[in-house]
């Protein structure tokens, strides 16, 4: 199996260590939601080799994800935990912050719903909850791209679609989770952020 590669990665990967690296700092152990390749998990432990890096995903992903950290060796990432959050078996681990990228528009939103929940019942007070990609807000798409985009995932699948802030803060708010930020990056994606109450 040749090892993955998305370059949208390599192109997001920056602006958001930007903004979680300082989020971080002061966190031990993060898990990451959707790891796809494998690649963000590489590159940010890499970068705050303070952290623990827990990748996870569905098992068909596994062996993507294996490649990318046997070639990296790195100390601080565990191999992936097989995570689907529609199961609601999550992995009986300690962290302090959870991580996701580009997985709420291609999840069904009962996947979402779920992925929420059980975000906050893992997560132990002050721990945060850290969701990068596209977002609308009370219904507005942020860009004329994301309504293109929108439009595109539907027609792939009618239950994916870009989500709104406001639907993803009640389900959070559910969770025992206070909104805290809105970070706006490039090309139209976000970072929200809450925390444990």
């Amino acid at each position: 199996m040749n090892k993955p590669y998305a370059d949208s990665c390599d192109r997001n990967r920056d602006p958001i260590l930007e903004v979680i690296a300082p989020l971080l700092a002061d966190k031990r152990a993060v898990l990451e939601v959707g790891s796809g390749t494998g690649q963000h998990a590489i590159y940010f432990a890499t970068k705050m080799p303070h952290l623990v890096w827990y990748a996870s995903d569905r098992d068909e992903n596994h062996e993507a994800i294996k490649l990318w950290l046997d070639e990296a060796k790195l100390e601080n990432v565990h191999y992936p935990i097989e995570l689907d959050v529609l199961r609601g078996e999550w992995p009986s681990i300690e962290v302090d912050a959870i991580f996701s990228a580009n997985t709420a528009h291609i999840m069904h939103w009962r996947d979402v719903v779920a992925f929420v929940a059980g975000a906050g019942r893992l997560l132990t007070p002050g721990g945060l909850f850290i969701l990068y990609g596209p977002f609308s807000f009370s219904g507005l798409h942020t860009s004329d791209s994301n309504v293109m985009f929108d439009m595109r995932l539907k027609q792939r699948d009618p239950f994916m679609g870009v989500r709104d802030f406001d639907d993803l803060d009640a389900l959070a708010q559910k969770a025992g989770l206070k909104f805290q930020h809105d970070y706006a990056l490039p090309a139209n994606n976000r970072i929200l952020l809450w925390q444990k109450s």
